[in-house]
C-alpha cells in the first residue's frame, strides 16, 4: 500500500486481524474514581449487563405507542421503505424489471430499498491496525477521503475507492492533550480540523505544502479545557466547538477570532452540529441530558436563548447527527438509548424539568462502570418529544456515536448505525419496527467501538474502535 508520507509505520498495519497487540497504556482523566475501582469495574464486569448495586425498581408498565405512529415522517418512511412491497422476492423483482412492469423502466425506491434490506454490511473488507486507540473515522462529503485519528497524536488521510484505502497524507497533531478528541472535514475537502485538550482548534491543510497547521484560539476561561466535538458551516467561515465549560464556541474563520461564547448547557457540551443546509441551525447535545437548537441569526452572547429543546433523556447526551434537512436528527446517550427526533416538536419547560431531574438522580461514571438499572428505565419520561427511542447498544467508556446513513433520501428509508462497547456495529432501521443487524468487529474482542461513518457510494460504513479502523461491506468473499 502506498504511504503518501514518509514516517510509513504511522499509517497503522493494513489488513491485519490476527497481528500482535501492543499493551495499551491506560492514560486515565482526572476524576474522583480511584485507580482500584476502575481495574475492577473494567476486568470485572460486563458491558452489557445492567448492574445490580442500583437498588432502584425499574418499571416494567408497557410503554405507549412511540410519536411516530401517528407522525407525518411514518408515511414517508413507509413508502421509501417499500411498506407494501414486504411480500415480494428479489426473483420476482427482476422478473417484473426484466418484463418492463416497473415504473419507468426501473425500480422505484420502495423497490430499491427493499432490496438494499438484504443486502446490508456483514464482513470487515479492510482494516488499518495503530498501536494506540483510535478515536475518529471521518469521510469527507464526497466520500472520497477519509480521515482518522488515533490517541497516538496523528492524523491519517485516506484516499477511498470503494472498499480499499490508499494512504494519502499521515501528519502529527499540534499540542495534543491525551488524545485528537474530534475531526471534521472542510466543506470542500481541502482542509481537516481538530479538536483535544487544548485552548486551541487546529486546521490542517491537507493538500499544502509542507506540514501546514493553523491554531484557532477559543481563548476559553478554564484553566483545563477541551472541545469534545466540532462541526463546520457550509460555506467553511464558522466553527463551531462545544467544550466541558459547558458552553457553545464559535470561531470565525475570516476575522480570525472567536465571535462567540454562550453557556449552552448546565454540563459538559459533548455533541455540536449544524442542522440544516444554510448553516443557520446549530444543535448541541450535554451531559445534562438535552438537545438545545440555536438560530444562529439571533444568538447573543449576552443573553442566549435557544429557539427549542429536545429532552426525553435520562443521562447525558454523548453525540448528535442532523439528517441535514433541518428537520430531523438523532442523539445517542449514556442512558443506552438512541432517539429520533423532530426540530419542530420540541420538549416543553415540563419535559426539559423531568430530564434535569432524572439527571440528578444519575450517580454512576460511564468511563468505568456498567449502566445501572435506573439508567435503563423504559418507561418515557414526562414530556419526552422524541419520535422513536432506540435500544439494544451499549454507550461505555467513551463518547459512543450515532449517525443517520446517507442519502437521506428516494433511495431508502432512513437507517441508522452505532457503536457499542461490545465492539459491535449496530445497524436499525428508523422505522416502527427497526431491525437491528449486529456484528462483531473482527480483532477488537468484545472492546468498545466508538464511532462509524457512512460511506455513501456502497452499502457500508467505517468504525473506529480499539486501535483500529474498518470498512463493512455487503457479504461475500
Amino acid at each position: 500500500m502506498a504511504t503518501g508520507c514518509d514516517a510509513s509505520p504511522q499509517m497503522g498495519s493494513h489488513g491485519s486481524r490476527g497481528g500482535e497487540e501492543e499493551e495499551e497504556e491506560e492514560e486515565e482523566e482526572e476524576g474522583d474514581i480511584g485507580l482500584e475501582r476502575a481495574l475492577r469495574s473494567l476486568l470485572d464486569q460486563s458491558p452489557l449487563e445492567p448492574s445490580d448495586d442500583d437498588s432502584d425498581d425499574v418499571t416494567t408498565t408497557q410503554a405507549p405507542p412511540p410519536a411516530l405512529w401517528n407522525h407525518e415522517l411514518r408515511a414517508e418512511l413507509e413508502l421509501l421503505g417499500g411498506r407494501g412491497l414486504k411480500g415480494r422476492s428479489l426473483p420476482r423483482l427482476l422478473r417484473q424489471r426484466e418484463w418492463g412492469r416497473c415504473r419507468g423502466g426501473s425500480f422505484s425506491g420502495g423497490e430499491r430499498a427493499l432490496i438494499g434490506e438484504r443486502f446490508l454490511p456483514t464482513r470487515v473488507a479492510a482494516q488499518e491496525v495503530y498501536p494506540q486507540k483510535a478515536f475518529c473515522a471521518v469521510f469527507s462529503s464526497d466520500g472520497n477521503l477519509l480521515v482518522s485519528a488515533c490517541q497516538d497524536q496523528w492524523l491519517r488521510v485516506y484516499s477511498c475507492r470503494g472498499s480499499s484505502l490508499r494512504a494519502l497524507r499521515c501528519s502529527r497533531g499540534r499540542d495534543v492533550g491525551w488524545a485528537i478528541l474530534d475531526v471534521v472535514f472542510s466543506p470542500d475537502a481541502s482542509q481537516c480540523l481538530y479538536s483535544s485538550w487544548s485552548d486551541y482548534v487546529h486546521v490542517f491543510d491537507i493538500y499544502g505544502d509542507g506540514d501546514q497547521h493553523t491554531a484557532l484560539d477559543l481563548r476559553p476561561e478554564e484553566r483545563r479545557f477541551a472541545v469534545f466535538s466540532l462541526a463546520m458551516g457550509p460555506d467553511g467561515r464558522e466553527v463551531w466547538g462545544g467544550a466541558n465549560d459547558g458552553c457553545l464556541y464559535g470561531y470565525d474563520r475570516e476575522v480570525q477570532r472567536r465571535v462567540l461564547r454562550v453557556a449552552a448547557h448546565d454540563d459538559d457540551v459533548n455533541a455540536v452540529a449544524v442542522g440544516d443546509a444554510g448553516g443557520q441551525l446549530v444543535v448541541t447535545g450535554g451531559d445534562d441530558a438535552v438537545c438545545r437548537l440555536w438560530d444562529r441569526r439571533c444568538l447573543r452572547e449576552e443573553r442566549p436563548r435557544e429557539v427549542a429543546a429536545l429532552a426525553g433523556h435520562r443521562d447525558g447526551v454523548t453525540f448528535i447527527h442532523p439528517r441535514g434537512d433541518g428537520r430531523y436528527l438523532v442523539s445517542n446517550s449514556k442512558d443506552q438509548t438512541a432517539k429520533l427526533w423532530d426540530l419542530r416538536r420540541p420538549a416543553g419547560p415540563g419535559g426539559v424539568a423531568a430530564a434535569r431531574r432524572a439527571v440528578a438522580r444519575q450517580s454512576w461514571d460511564y468511563r468505568w462502570q456498567r449502566a445501572p438499572r435506573r439508567a435503563m428505565a423504559t418507561t418515557p419520561l414526562p414530556g419526552d418529544a422524541a419520535l422513536m427511542t432506540y435500544r439494544g447498544h451499549a454507550v461505555l467508556h467513551t463518547l459512543i456515536r450515532c449517525r443517520l446513513a446517507p442519502p437521506p433520501g428516494s433511495d431508502g428509508g432512513l437507517f441508522l448505525g452505532t457503536g457499542c462497547a461490545s465492539g459491535a456495529v449496530i445497524g436499525k432501521g428508523a422505522g416502527l419496527n427497526p431491525r437491528g443487524t449486529y456484528g462483531g468487529v473482527g480483532g477488537v474482542g468484545g472492546r468498545g467501538l466508538r464511532k462509524g461513518a457512512w460511506l455513501k457510494p456502497i452499502g457500508g460504513g467505517w468504525w473506529a474502535g480499539l486501535n483500529r479502523i474498518g470498512c463493512w461491506v455487503v457479504g461475500g468473499d
